[in-house]
């Protein structure tokens, strides 16, 4: 990495992180995540990563003018078809992993499956207003799952703020160190990055460092995922998407849990999640998926080492 990139990730990360905590604050200064405020300050966090990657952009002109759009997945869309069935994967596959999280979960004995549905029915009763009908439990499951992929969609708007700083800028920052550095460091950053919720309790309900170490975890599992999207797309939209979705999908456990399961095992961003992408991941690699793809500003072309001198771009 040049001196000026270097400059540039370690400036990123530190507004990220630091704008991070800044709009958490209130929540630490208050009730946290009990705060009536949450509902606002939750959401505008995951606005900080993108917030990070302009300011650098403008102040550091990493990338150069010329080549912003390109640098960052937004524009162009090419190739066309890869793109376009990179994102229909992002907003689909990711509710399947969290699916067949679950089904690791229960076999480990991480949750227990209540096929009735009682604890979740349970939930929604409380959360009714006195005297109000309880719709039969089967219905309100099956409009949550058929509401996945809309709240995915839903969910990506705000997706894009983080994914334009994680995928879309500091991927292929840290692209030179090679692509597995720059996917496994960048997926740490990205969970540590939530370390303001995750001690307030957020995600696993863990208020120390494990709740941290368990995200970071997480993210380095689910990054690689999303950062493969990014790599093999040359876009950031398949990301946006697939972000998008998982955090549609994230609740599915609580569903069909038969009481409050720990999610730092059985949940998506848990030791099930992991189990699952590093599934997902060997066979990616097992298979090439890893090895081409289509060139990216400043980063061309091969995946499994940083670009070699005297080499030009892979075909994809």
């Amino acid at each position: 990495m040049t001196r000026i990139r270097a400059a540039s990730v370690v400036l990123f990360v530190a507004l990220a992180c630091g704008l991070a905590w800044l709009v958490a604050l209130p929540l630490w200064l208050g009730d946290g995540l009990a705060e009536p405020s949450a509902w606002f300050l939750l959401p505008v966090m995951m606005l900080t990563p993108a917030l990070a990657a302009l300011v650098v952009t403008l102040a550091l002109r990493v990338p150069a003018p010329g080549e912003r759009l390109r640098f960052l997945g937004i524009w162009p869309l090419r190739p066309a078809r890869r793109v376009v069935w990179l994102m229909v994967a992002g907003w689909l596959v990711p509710p399947v992993l969290v699916a067949l999280g679950i089904v690791v979960a229960a076999a480990f004995g991480w949750v227990q499956l209540d096929p009735t549905f009682s604890a979740f029915s349970a939930e929604i009763a409380r959360s009714l207003p006195a005297g109000a009908p309880m719709p039969p439990i089967e219905l309100i499951v099956i409009s949550q799952i058929v509401m996945i992929p809309v709240g995915a969609l839903i969910n990506s708007v705000l997706a894009f703020g983080e994914e334009l700083g994680w995928r879309g800028w500091l991927v292929p920052a840290l692209r030179p160190l090679g692509t597995w550095p720059a996917l496994l460091i960048s997926g740490a950053i990205w969970g540590l990055w939530h370390s303001p919720v995750i001690l307030l309790g957020y995600n696993f309900g863990r208020t120390d460092i494990t709740g941290v170490l368990f995200m970071i975890g997480g993210c380095m599992a689910w990054g690689v995922l999303l950062g493969w999207l990014r790599l093999r797309s040359a876009s950031v939209w398949p990301a946006v998407l697939a972000h998008g979705s998982l955090n549609a999908a994230a609740g599915l456990v609580l569903i069909f849990a038969a009481s409050q399961p720990d999610l730092a095992l059985a949940g998506p961003l848990g030791v099930a999640g992991w189990i699952v992408a590093a599934a997902v991941i060997a066979a990616l690699a097992l298979t090439g998926q890893f090895r081409r793809q289509p060139e990216l500003a400043g980063a061309p072309g091969r995946l499994l080492s940083a670009p070699r001198a005297g080499r030009g771009p892979q075909p994809s």
